[in-house]
């Protein structure tokens, strides 16, 4: 099953609860207790940090996908198939710092791409960092869109 699918049938699962939780909330303002009403009002607001966290997150993969698209088209999606990796699957430890080194240097020298900061977030993606990963992508989505 492609990573999308599942992303859609979890999405799609999450609705189901979110909207299940927002019956519950309105069936907690129903009872028209102040304190029905108070878990009721913390209740609906859950469903609503939901929707909101969906979106984001949707929006940013969308994105993702747009750039990783481009830059295949272009010929230049990173390509670690080459590197040694553990018995986990895993890219071997050195080698995943030896090609973010490269990658690093890259960016340094073309602070600019959103191509080189696309590659430096993939190879933050490798070596494990996945909070820096999602911030270089970010970083790479904005000088896409500036680039467009």
């Amino acid at each position: 099953m492609r990573a999308r699918n599942v992303a859609l049938l979890l999405t799609a699962a999450l609705v189901v609860y979110l909207v299940l939780l927002a019956e519950r909330a309105v069936q907690l303002f129903a009872t028209g207790t102040p304190a029905g009403i108070a878990l009721g009002v913390g209740v609906f607001l859950l469903p609503l940090l939901g929707v909101w966290i969906v979106v984001v997150t949707w929006r940013s993969g969308l994105q993702i996908q747009r750039l990783s698209r481009r830059l295949d088209a272009e010929g230049g999606l990173p390509d670690v198939s080459d590197l040694p990796r553990r018995p986990s699957g895993r890219v071997d430890r050195a080698a995943a710092d030896a090609w973010f080194d490269q990658r690093r240097a890259e960016v340094e020298a073309n602070q600019d791409d959103w191509r080189a900061w696309y590659r430096l977030a993939y190879a933050y993606d490798i070596a494990g960092d996945r909070r820096r990963a999602r911030a270089t992508m970010r970083k790479a989505v904005d000088l896409e869109a500036a680039d467009r």
